[in-house]
């Protein structure tokens, strides 16, 4: 969470409206979709269903100060995660059930990838840290089986044998490095 947040704080007041590496997302969308996925985890960590939440944080959820909406959607995330045995409990996702564990790699490898499609947008430094990107890649390469054809990620993207786990990341989630 800290490399995004590091990138949004990067963002100048014009650029929000730039274009992403995500097909169809301005700036503005990106840090939208993941102040919205912030927002969800302390509903599911507390065991509310995808039902009970229901269209709660549907919109535009940044208003008239992105950065500021983003520091309170991560704070609150931060603070369910930080709770203890939070990472024991079982959520219920918009997939079925789900170990706590998995849904926080779920938002880990949210936050990794666009941290990098943000860096990318506004020309910030899109280097995370190396054990972060091994961390995630393992993780991905485990689950890319199920992904595969769902449209939550762009085709993989060939890289060279010898590139680094962030470059192996970002072209397994279809970003061309």
């Amino acid at each position: 969470m800290n490399e995004f947040d590091d990138r949004v704080r990067r963002v100048r007041a014009d650029q929000w409206e730039l274009g992403t590496p995500c097909a169809g997302w301005t700036v503005r969308d990106l840090v939208d979709h993941l102040v919205r996925e912030q927002l969800w985890a302390p509903e599911l960590l507390a065991g509310c269903t995808v039902e009970q939440v229901g269209d709660r944080f549907d919109g535009d959820r940044l208003g008239a100060d992105p950065r500021h909406s983003w520091v309170l959607a991560a704070s609150a995330a931060r603070e369910a995660w930080i709770e203890p045995d939070a990472l024991a409990k079982r959520v219920r996702l918009s997939s079925g059930e789900a170990g706590a564990d998995e849904y926080g790699w779920q938002m880990t490898l949210d936050l990794t990838v666009h941290t990098w499609d943000l860096a990318t947008a506004v020309g910030a430094d899109r280097q995370v840290d190396a054990g972060l990107a091994e961390a995630v890649l393992a993780f991905a390469e485990r689950e890319a089986g199920a992904w595969s054809g769902s449209g939550l990620f762009a085709d993989p993207v060939p890289v060279g044998a010898d590139a680094d786990a962030q470059t192996r990341l970002v072209a397994l989630l279809g970003r061309r490095p």
